[in-house]
């Protein structure tokens, strides 16, 4: 709970009214004295509380701290182990990444591309239909299926 000025000052005014202006100093140095008093106790018994409480713990918990140090490592090699694993898994039937290759097998990998480009781009031309996936994949062509024809008899206009 926080005082501000304003506060202050209305309990300034009420104690002056209450008491008189004769009487109000010597109960004011009663209250700082009193203040000072519970300061210095509430400062004693924080120093007990950490001198008999808290650094005992302190003492205690670190051995404990130590033996969980190996379960805590174990436990991160084993989460890394899992997700291996669930990279592994989730990578089966998806194309392997090549690996890095010399500069001379990019540079013939590029002249072999930019040949096949134009290979491509001119039978693009001569064909305007795309591959299927299956096509993709098989090299065959995939037999393509007929839609069936539309049966007009027997549906009713929803006018009538």
């Amino acid at each position: 709970m926080k005082i501000g000025i304003a506060e202050i000052i209305v309990i300034c005014v009420i104690a002056l009214v209450a008491l008189g202006p004769e009487k109000l100093p010597i109960y004011a140095k009663k209250l700082g004295a009193s203040l000072k008093e519970v300061k210095k106790v509430t400062g004693d018994l924080s120093k007990d509380i950490r001198e008999n409480i808290v650094e005992p713990l302190d003492e205690a918990s670190a051995p404990l701290k130590e033996a969980i140090e190996p379960i805590v490592s174990l436990k991160e090699d084993v989460n890394k182990s899992i997700d291996d694993v669930t990279k592994s898994f989730k990578s089966i039937g998806k194309p392997a990444k090549k690996e890095e290759a010399k500069p001379e097998v990019i540079e013939a990998e590029v002249t072999e591309t930019a040949a096949a480009e134009v290979e491509t781009q001119s039978a693009a031309e001569t064909v305007d239909e795309t591959p299927s996936l299956a096509e993709t994949y098989t090299g065959r062509k995939a037999p393509r299926r007929q839609r069936p024809a539309a049966k007009t008899a027997g549906r009713r206009s929803h006018n009538a």
